[in-house]
């Protein structure tokens, strides 16, 4: 019996918690109903189930980056900081439907 896909992940996440940085090449990561937000070395910086997550797009950034809410902190993610910002764009919005997709609501 193998592990079940994640719904949602994303390497090279910028993952910042107002005012700082907490890594340049973090992971978002959606499974089994958990929204996890990680360091680059694996470490976790926060989790909690997607249904208690708020996310959405934040008027003042650019297309590849997204505001969640976990455990009542704000973290902005930026996707796509290793590769292309089209890549970018395209995991936001992903990292978007997966979050409503599992239950969690809209900033």
């Amino acid at each position: 019996m193998g592990m079940a896909e994640p719904e949602f992940r994303a390497t090279g996440v910028r993952i910042e918690r107002w005012p700082r940085s907490l890594t340049n090449a973090g992971q978002v990561l959606i499974k089994d109903g958990k929204l996890a937000l990680l360091t680059s070395y694996g470490r976790v910086i926060d989790s909690a189930p997607v249904r208690a997550v708020r996310a959405g797009k934040p008027w003042f950034a650019d297309d590849a980056s997204t505001v969640a809410t976990v455990n009542g902190k704000r973290y902005r993610l930026t996707m796509g900081q290793r590769g292309k910002r089209l890549d970018g764009r395209a995991l936001a919005g992903r990292f978007l439907d997966a979050v409503r997709g599992a239950g969690g609501s809209r900033h």
